[in-house]
């Protein structure tokens, strides 16, 4: 910490303190103009946002949120950072992901700007014999290569270790992770796996490679079925504690064994939370080797990728804004490691311009931004200290929950832990549906005219285990329908947009209403009369002044024009002749497919 010389100058010293009563108080008042008679703390709740896990953000934090002292960066309880020196000295470790046996990428990646390599190798990637075409010409003394080859980790490993030997690389001098991970290519499988070849690869680490991690903790497979912050945090928690049992029985020390550990987080668009997440999970593991008798052995390396779960296939261009924020927010959450998604990963094998600027991503923002030269930049805040503290507490309770279920396998075998994170997932799904939580180009601001980016398919994923979910599934079904009609008939389903009154009163909802329809595939005619539009149903837009004089009469002329159904933009009422309505909070999802539905789209 900095110590300020005292220059006689008090910062803010000529303002009186004010009292958070009296914040409270001007809030209450602007509150009460809205129609919302609160006072005191009821006020300040009531412009606060629920967050997973029972988390609220509050709208101000103030020295009277405390929180732990997270120490200093290097040290335990390791909130700020497992290194002293953090990211200063060449930025976070630019991982790539790659998937098919081609070296061309491989090494168009590392000329340009990517420092370690992930493979998927085995059934759902690069085939084990493979694995030597693809590191032809790589330097395997200077790069690490972190292999993730699930029910295929002993071969592929064996097969990496034997490369280093055959090109004369130094034991000392490999670096990277075996990708051992048994318990997550469970989730990802259902398929029951033995940890005794884990074992073994970590004892041979540990003997033999200095630079070389065995097994990784993935939490990505319990974040892609759904799961929340802090039920990612308790699922890696229990699967390491797993881990450090197994290879406690397999003779390691639990120093051995915490050096055998390389923890994956998914990143998100929410960076405040990524933040929190990543610095409490270094709180977390440190406990825990704090527990275990090695508090110098909880300094938690950290890969993070960008979440798959917030990816869109629909106007994917969006999903590089997506991932820079993420990455942002897991450099700034202390990553070691970071690997940010290609936009068109949704779609299936990325080109060479996607893989350029998936890694050009972390290169700005560790180059130009000068994001990695602060250690901890989020350190300090009242807000990013409350919300790590608060997330570490929810984290800790669900790895309870999951230790008073006889641990990580027995939670899996079980169906709880599923079952937790499909209610997770539910409640979340509700919010989507009803446009809470917005997906720009999906739920909000959709463009039905872009023609869509097609790609080859990408290797098919591990299945049998946990569900894999994406924010755009509900819509992403709605508009396949919508396609189908398309390419049968030459044209989308159709809804007429009536605009009553002036410009002034029915922009508003008239522009709500385009958006949503949009958003299931149906495209909004606003020009000409009904008869013309090529549509069966209707949809009155205006202000409710003008819906009391004109939609009776309106609803009523559209019906005798044809229209099977006529909806109205605002909330329900009691007007003749409308059949729905449709507003903002309202179940998009369910409206949009009963619209289809009527129109005969399947």
């Amino acid at each position: 910490m900095t110590v300020l010389p005292d220059d006689g100058l008090e910062l803010a010293g000529e303002f009186p303190d004010v009292p958070h009563e009296q914040w409270q108080r001007l809030v209450a008042g602007v509150l009460r103009k809205s129609g919302k008679d609160v006072e005191g703390a009821e006020a300040e709740e009531a412009l606060s946002t629920a967050l997973e896990d029972g988390l609220r953000t509050r709208p101000l934090y103030t020295a009277r949120d405390s929180a732990p002292e997270p120490g200093l960066p290097g040290f335990a309880p390791f909130v700020r950072g497992g290194r002293p020196e953090g990211n200063t000295l060449g930025g976070w470790d630019v991982r790539q992901r790659h998937t098919v046996a081609d070296g061309e990428p491989v090494l168009a990646d590392l000329e340009n700007g990517v420092t370690s390599l992930w493979l998927g190798v085995g059934d759902s990637g690069i085939p084990v014999p493979e694995l030597g075409r693809v590191l032809d010409g790589v330097y395997l003394d200077l790069v690490s290569v972190v292999l993730d080859a699930g029910s295929d980790t002993e071969p592929a490993a064996q097969a990496l270790l034997r490369l280093y030997e055959e090109r004369g690389v130094a034991r000392d001098a490999a670096r990277g992770n075996l990708g051992a991970d048994p318990l997550g290519q469970e989730a990802r499988s259902g398929q029951r796996g033995d940890f005794a070849p884990a074992a073994g690869l970590a004892r041979q680490c540990a003997e033999e490679y200095p630079g070389l991690r065995a097994l990784t903790v993935d939490a990505l497979p319990y974040h892609e079925a759904g799961g929340s912050a802090a039920q990612e945090l308790g699922c890696s928690l229990a699967t390491a504690v797993a881990y450090l049992r197994e290879l406690a029985e397999a003779g390691l020390s639990v120093e051995q064994a915490c050096a055998q550990l390389e923890f994956r987080y998914a990143a998100t668009a929410d960076q405040f939370l990524t933040i929190a997440k990543l610095r409490a999970a270094r709180r977390l593991w440190a406990r825990v080797a704090e527990v275990c008798g090695a508090p110098r052995a909880g300094a938690q390396l950290q890969h993070v990728v960008t979440s798959p779960v917030m990816m869109t296939r629909r106007d994917p261009w969006v999903n590089m804004l997506r991932t820079t924020i993420a990455t942002l927010a897991a450099g700034a959450g202390g990553a070691d490691a970071v690997t940010v998604l290609p936009f068109d990963h949704a779609l299936g094998l990325p080109d060479a311009f996607a893989r350029r600027i998936a890694r050009n991503t972390s290169t700005i923002l560790i180059e130009e931004s000068h994001l990695s030269r602060v250690i901890d930049p989020a350190g300090g805040s009242w807000y990013a200290e409350r919300l790590t503290d608060e997330l570490a507490h929810a984290g800790w309770e669900f790895f309870q929950r999951i230790e008073r279920l006889g641990g990580m396998a027995a939670a899996l075998r079980s169906g709880d832990l599923a079952q937790d994170l499909a209610d997770t997932w539910q409640a979340r799904s509700g919010r989507l549906a009803k446009r809470r939580e917005p997906v720009t180009g999906v739920s909000e601001f959709p463009h039905l005219a872009e023609k869509p980016v097609v790609r080859d398919p990408a290797p098919e994923p591990p299945s049998g285990g946990l569900p894999r979910v994406r924010r755009d599934e509900a819509y992403e079904a709605l508009r396949a329908r919508s396609d189908a009609h398309l390419t049968a008939t030459g044209s989308r389903p159709r809804i007429f947009l009536a605009a009553l009154g002036p410009a002034a009163a029915h922009t508003a909802r008239l522009t709500f209403a385009s958006n949503l329809f949009q958003a299931g595939g149906i495209e909004p005619v606003t020009e000409g009369a009904f008869e013309e539009s090529g549509a069966a149903e209707a949809v009155l837009c205006s202000s409710d002044a003008v819906y009391e004089e004109q939609a009776e009469a309106t609803a009523g002329a559209l019906k005798a024009a044809g229209a099977s159904h006529v909806l109205l933009a605002g909330r329900p009422g009691d007007h003749a002749g409308v059949d729905s309505y449709v507003f903002a909070g309202c179940d998009a999802v369910a409206v949009l497919s009963a619209t289809l539905d009527r129109m005969g789209v399947s």
